[in-house]
């Protein structure tokens, strides 16, 4: 898929807010709910739950968005989006763990990579984290 642009975030507070209305909803196959997002600089990350009806299966999965907000733009279209699922195995890998931590567990291959990049992001930021304390002891 390619980007979506808009004229406006349709009152929302700011893009954070607007993908998760956005990605929040209930229709006739049965409703998707955002359990917890962040938005790290310009990618949108977020665990969201997908039920069926009729106690059809109930999953969680992750969810990426690339953004681009300009409420500046010359042409007047101030945000624009790219929205993946870790499913398609995202090159953004820096979701935060509170989010990996609630998603449930999967088979796909492309997902299953996703999350250990991501792990093992989480991991390296946290010993380079603990490198930079020790030396400012």
């Amino acid at each position: 898929m390619g980007w979506l642009y808009m004229q406006s975030l349709g009152g929302h507070a700011g893009p954070r807010e607007y993908l998760d209305a956005q990605f929040t909803f209930e229709n006739a196959e049965g409703r998707s709910k955002i359990l917890r997002s962040t938005l790290l600089g310009d990618t949108y990350y977020a665990a969201v739950e997908q039920q069926r009806r009729n106690g059809g299966e109930s999953a969680v999965f992750a969810f990426v968005c690339l953004t681009d907000y300009n409420p500046r733009d010359a042409e007047g279209f101030v945000f624009g989006y790219k929205d993946m699922t870790e499913h398609m195995g995202p090159c953004e890998s820096d979701c935060p763990e509170d989010i990996l931590d609630l998603l449930t567990p999967t088979d796909r291959p492309y997902a299953i990579a996703w999350r250990a990049r991501c792990r093992a992001n989480a991991a390296a930021r946290r010993s380079q984290a603990t490198q930079k304390s020790a030396w400012s002891s």
